[in-house]
């Protein structure tokens, strides 16, 4: 079956959905198709104890604040989800959820997008699918006998109580899933470089308000001021800072290579392990473009913008710096899912 509509949004988590709500506003017609079958995107399969770095007022899409979260300061991965489900249906966006798009091609009027229940067209495509879904693995020299687990494969540490793990990544996620481990098992942490954490007092809004002031200056061919990695990178949030203050939060230079029994340090020392835990970042998930031939050897799109620059119509909403300033999160893909209707509408209405 082949239905026919003005814009195609793949992907229905928060960029999907901030596009959807200015969509709405523009008054052109188009569909939202999302593989899951439920909303909330990549928040629904976070870890138990997963918070935003930012208090709910400043973690919203466009048109509606989120709800604030009982007396706490940063929410749960849940309360999103349940903000998610609200904003979908308060803006009555039509998602079709349980579709799952293949490709995106090219036609003469305009794309041809192809899903496992059926095809659309239309004049434009936002891509909206985030990056959760290709987790990345870094390449290490030798084996391990253990267990081996990414950031996706988290969900608490209750099974782990009394095992050996060893978490890797000096970002955020290593530094939360290291902190949310202690206490129930031996946990060792590696970093490439020592852990920078900002100051207590910075959350995700100022991070925000850093990034978009940079790209502001280099927007106007200013000097670079500097942005968020100036600072640090990881954002003290209340379990990260409560070991962080009990000395439980102390990181290893990464090791050189995995031994059958664990992971081999620069000394010549091994380790012993039950567990390792890789919290090493994702790539962009960009199959459903893999017909057009537009990615880089860096995995990325050429754009301007939210614009791909090789193919007029296409848009990628929410993969981060590289589509907008903070564009991967919940406060900045307002700003980019914007600008990317206002150009889809200028081009299809003016």
């Amino acid at each position: 079956m082949t239905s026919s509509t003005q814009v195609v949004v793949v992907g229905g988590g928060q960029a999907g959905l901030a596009a959807g709500y200015y969509l709405r506003r523009a008054g052109l017609d188009f569909v939202i198709l999302d593989t899951q079958t439920q909303p909330g995107g990549a928040w629904l399969h976070g870890w138990e104890s997963l918070r935003l770095f930012s208090p709910a007022r400043f973690s919203s899409l466009p048109g509606w604040l989120m709800p604030p979260y009982r007396d706490e300061w940063y929410p749960p991965a849940g309360h999103v989800v349940d903000y998610l489900t609200a904003y979908e249906k308060r803006y009555e966006l039509p998602v079709h959820r349980g579709v799952t798009v293949t490709a995106v091609e090219t036609s003469a009027d305009g794309f041809t997008v192809t899903a496992d229940t059926g095809t659309w067209t239309a004049k434009a495509v936002i891509s909206a699918t985030g990056t959760w879904w290709r987790p990345f693995l870094p390449l290490v020299p030798g084996s391990f006998a253990g267990r081996q687990l990414h950031t996706v494969d988290y969900r608490g540490p209750g099974e782990f109580a009394g095992q050996r793990v060893v978490v890797v990544g000096g970002g955020n996620s290593g530094a939360q899933i290291a902190a949310d481990l202690t206490g129930t098992a031996e946990v060792t942490w590696a970093t490439r470089r020592p852990p920078r954490f900002l100051p207590d007092e910075v959350d995700g809004h100022a991070l925000f308000d850093i990034a978009t002031r940079r790209r502001q200056a280099l927007d106007r061919g200013a000097a670079d001021p500097g942005g968020v990695a100036g600072l640090g990178d990881i954002v003290a949030v209340p379990p990260v800072r409560r070991a962080r203050d009990a000395g439980a939060l102390h990181a290893r230079p990464m090791f050189t290579r995995l031994m059958p029994e664990g992971p081999q340090w620069p000394d010549g020392t091994t380790t012993e392990a039950d567990v390792v835990i890789w919290c090493t970042g994702f790539r962009p998930e960009l199959g459903h473009l893999a017909p057009l031939k537009l990615r880089s050897t860096s995995g990325h799109v050429r754009t301007e913008g939210t614009r791909a620059l090789d193919v007029p119509g296409l848009h990628l909403v929410g993969y981060g710096d590289w589509t907008g300033p903070a564009s991967a999160t919940l406060i900045g893909v307002g700003r980019t899912a914007r600008a990317a209707v206002a150009d889809i509408s200028a081009h299809l209405v003016g």
